[in-house]
């Protein structure tokens, strides 16, 4: 295969249930400390507990108009965005908006506004109902706000592959810089669906824990005793330049890009394909554009969602793989399952822990499934060189989307 450029991260923004920015969000995740709590909003039904992203103040964080037509997944976006503009040191004010894209991952979109619209529907009438539900509530606002606050005029869009959707974001924008028709590309994901309709749907479909008696200890990917995962949600943004443009301006490059790969279970709705073979073909794709061999990998960034399906498949495919050797982590101990947002995210921590050379612990892995035969690291952050990372997310659908980053 024919590499094209090398790209460059040249900016990150973070917005978690360990806090808002990455700093804060880094430092939470490397304490391994699970973020999960009760949820007022969720109170009565089966799965009450959540990971949601505290003190959030929209007129303060976004502005005062914020709290009248942005539903909180775009809330968040936005201030993952400036963070990761600012980080790369380029102005919006300034660079050739024609040349900037947007490509943004959202699995769900503003399902916040349109239940509690519903409601307002259903007690009040519908002259009651806001004139901005529309606006608010569909996935590819997010990418359209994005624009306008960040005057970027190129290629705009959102990728919906579900909890692939951050993962895919990052890879199509890769792609706009490599085929030249953008110099910078601002991608990740972003969601914010704690809601009780879509716990609801989860629970029924028993993908949540039920741990809701000790919710710090529900989330427990790669864990024996695992019973699904902890909604969550945040975001994730990505800054991408080709390496070279980065250079010749005096960015900083916190990591490369260096390969994407995607793939089709073609199997269930739901569940993985317990033989893994389109896992593999994505990992496969990945390494090849990476240019890098599989036992080269330091580290992998597990999209470990703490359900006992996924982590032995992901767990089974990785060894068969990778072998024992790249040190495996999941957040979503942490963090929670973010959905759309897990991909970037997880993506942006993946990158950090190549430029902080620290891989974060797996919160509650206690007692490792014996069929999880790999070097997991739980405890505490593990200090260790990362030269090739990556980071994998998988999809109701059975989509796979897998990142490889390399140090830069």
């Amino acid at each position: 295969m024919t590499r094209g450029p090398d790209i460059a991260v040249t900016g990150i923004g973070l917005v978690t249930s360990a806090g808002i920015g990455t700093e804060v969000s880094w430092d939470g995740v490397c304490k391994g400390r699970s973020t999960a709590a009760k949820d007022p909003q969720l109170a009565d039904l089966a799965v009450d507990i959540s990971c949601t992203v505290p003190d959030l103040d929209p007129g303060n964080r976004v502005g005062r108009r914020s709290l009248l037509m942005h539903d909180r997944f775009i809330q968040l976006a936005i201030v993952a965005a400036r963070e990761a503009v600012a980080d790369c040191g380029l102005d919006p004010e300034s660079w050739d908006g024609a040349r900037v894209g947007v490509v943004m991952g959202c699995g769900l979109g503003g399902l916040t506004t349109m239940e509690a619209q519903h409601r307002r529907l259903l007690t009040k009438g519908p002259d009651s109902v806001s004139a901005l539900l529309l606006p608010m509530l569909i996935p590819n606002m997010v990418a359209g706000h994005l624009a306008i606050d960040l005057h970027a005029t190129g290629p705009n869009f959102v990728t919906a592959s579900a909890c692939a959707s951050g993962a895919t974001a990052i890879g199509t924008a890769a792609g706009l810089l490599r085929d030249g028709t953008c110099d910078v590309v601002v991608t990740g994901g972003t969601e914010a669906n704690v809601t009780p309709l879509m716990v609801t749907g989860f629970s029924q479909m028993g993908a949540l824990s039920r741990r809701t008696d000790d919710p710090p200890a529900a989330s427990r990917p790669f864990d024996a005793d695992r019973d699904g995962f902890v909604i969550g949600e945040g975001s994730g943004v990505l800054v991408l330049e080709r390496a070279d443009d980065a250079k010749a301006r005096g960015a900083r490059s916190r990591a490369r890009l260096g390969g994407y790969g995607a793939s089709a279970d073609a199997h269930h709705i739901t569940a993985p394909d317990p033989e893994g073979t389109a896992v593999h073909q994505a990992v496969q794709q990945a390494v090849s554009e990476a240019g890098v061999l599989p036992q080269e990998i330091d580290h992998v960034n597990a999209h470990g969602t703490s359900t006992p399906l996924n982590d032995a498949v992901e767990a089974r495919t990785l060894r068969k793989l990778l072998g024992d050797g790249p040190a495996v982590t999941s957040a979503k101990g942490t963090i929670g399952h973010t959905l759309g947002a897990a991909g970037a995210i997880e993506a942006a921590l993946t990158v950090l822990a190549i430029d902080h050379s620290v891989i974060p612990p797996t919160a509650n892995l206690e007692n490792q499934d014996p069929a999880v035969d790999l070097d997991v690291v739980t405890g505490t952050a593990r200090r260790q060189k990362v030269e090739v990372a990556m980071s994998n997310s998988f999809g109701f659908g059975g989509q796979n989307a897998v990142l490889i980053f390399t140090a830069a």
